[in-house]
């Protein structure tokens, strides 16, 4: 599930006191703390970095089920299955606030889907949670859309069947692939905390109150917000309000220091200067949750390994940038032939690891022997040169591992290690994405 990990984004720390509104020229900051950093309430002192890595690693393999390009609300069945899931949590949480007085919450933020949820009361089915439940009747500013409005056929809602007890509330259903969430559309007022001192509150804000929610989700963990390119994501809904930008700076994911990543918006998010290099979004109309860019070819030194696809998938569009999966997931095909280049610079003993998923790691005994290669990523419109943090990492005290692994999925996805220490800003309205070279530990 998209944040999920990744599986996804960041955890934004609350401080709800005076309540601003955002011009269209205007901009914020917040922090994003990595779920596995000393400051997330998920930090497990007792955990090596291998089993922090090895962790993300499976989150990165199992958000792939959800971030195939079929994700859609539909209507929800009352008698439906549940299941036990695997997990497909982010890399990176978030604090906000929903409701009148706020109501703090603690999510997954997810670049990957669109709706922002939380559990609410009642609860029919819910996954258990250490904090309180939020109760919409509680908030002054709660209101749920009418099943028969068009807003809710806009949201692609529908009318809850008869006897299911939902009353005319427009009940969403959000499927992250082998997870679910069902409830009440609704809208409320949105609370985001700021660097700069003072939070910023978005009223009448889309929200979906979960009373039935399926997954192993962390017992910490009270909903999702979508950061993706729907209409009911937080990023379209702040759309006038931060004119389309957001842009985000990830430390990577070895540093070991209490330094946060940052999430900007509006004029804050917007990357500039020397070294920036911008590519386009590609747009598919069924298909606006993800941020599809177009991978022409990558190159290890000197050679370029061009984009190549065993299946009949256009070549434009084909990777999605995501924030919440660990590794740079490629067309099993197309990774096959780049391997094998980049082992044959690297040169080395290989060493194989089951439980990492990895298939190119080498004996770290043998590293002063290993020829770590520059990796350039070619995407329509520029080029983003890699540094070797982007691209091995050192998974244990035996293996140092190629970042990129095979995964059949069309299109692939570019993730976060290969985006640290970058200033990476989406413009929506430009449709760009842009890469600035940024020490995100200084940021």
């Amino acid at each position: 599930m998209a944040a999920l990990a990744t599986t996804a984004f960041a955890l934004f720390l609350l401080c709800v006191s005076d309540f601003i509104s955002v011009s269209a020229k205007g901009g914020f900051t917040v922090d994003l703390i990595h779920r596995d950093s000393p400051r997330s309430p998920f930090y497990n002192p007792s955990e090596t970095p291998s089993q922090r890595l090895k962790n993300a690693f499976h989150r990165s393999f199992g958000r792939l089920s959800h971030l195939k390009p079929t994700n859609h609300y539909s209507v929800a069945q009352p008698n439906q299955a549940e299941s036990t899931l695997i997990s497909n949590r982010g890399d990176y949480l978030m604090e906000l606030s929903i409701g009148t007085p706020p109501f703090s919450i603690t999510a997954i933020a997810d670049t990957g889907s669109d709706l922002i949820w939380t559990q609410c009361e009642p609860c029919v089915n819910c996954y258990t949670q250490t904090d309180p439940i939020f109760d919409p009747s509680k908030s002054s500013t709660y209101k749920t859309i009418h099943c028969s409005s068009n807003q809710c056929t806009e949201l692609k809602g529908r009318c809850p069947a008869k006897g299911s007890g939902s009353g005319s509330a427009c009940q969403y259903e959000v499927d992250y692939g082998i997870q679910y969430t069902i409830g009440n559309l609704a809208v409320d007022t949105l609370t985001l905390p700021s660097t700069t001192g003072r939070n910023v509150s978005f009223p009448k804000t889309i929200i979906g109150c979960g009373h039935n929610n399926t997954g192993t989700f962390d017992k910490k963990e009270t909903g999702i917000v979508g950061l993706g390119g729907g209409d009911e994501s937080l990023i379209t809904q702040l759309g006038t309000s931060i004119d389309g930008k957001f842009s985000y700076c990830l430390v990577p994911f070895a540093w070991e220091g209490n330094q946060t990543s940052k999430l900007n918006f509006g004029d804050n998010a917007v990357v500039s200067g020397s070294g920036v290099v911008s590519t386009p979004i590609v747009e598919y109309p069924t298909q606006k949750t993800f941020f599809f860019l177009t991978l022409k070819a990558i190159s290890v030194g000197k050679v370029k390994v061009p984009y190549s696809s065993s299946s009949s998938a256009s070549s434009k569009g084909n990777i999605i940038i995501d924030s919440g999966t660990t590794l740079t997931l490629l067309e099993p095909s197309f990774y096959s032939k780049l391997e094998k280049v980049v082992d044959k610079v690297v040169g080395g003993e290989r060493v194989n690891d089951s439980q990492i998923g990895i298939p190119l790691c080498y004996k770290v005994s043998q590293s002063k022997y290993l020829k770590l290669p520059n990796i350039t990523v070619h995407f329509s419109g520029g080029n983003v040169k890699l540094k070797p943090n982007n691209t091995f990492i050192r998974v244990s005290d035996e293996a140092l591992c190629f970042a990129f692994a095979p995964a059949v999925l069309v299109p692939s996805l570019y993730g976060n290690v290969a985006q640290a220490d970058f200033l990476v800003g989406y413009d929506v309205k430009k449709k760009t994405v842009s890469f600035k070279p940024t020490d995100c530990t200084k940021v």
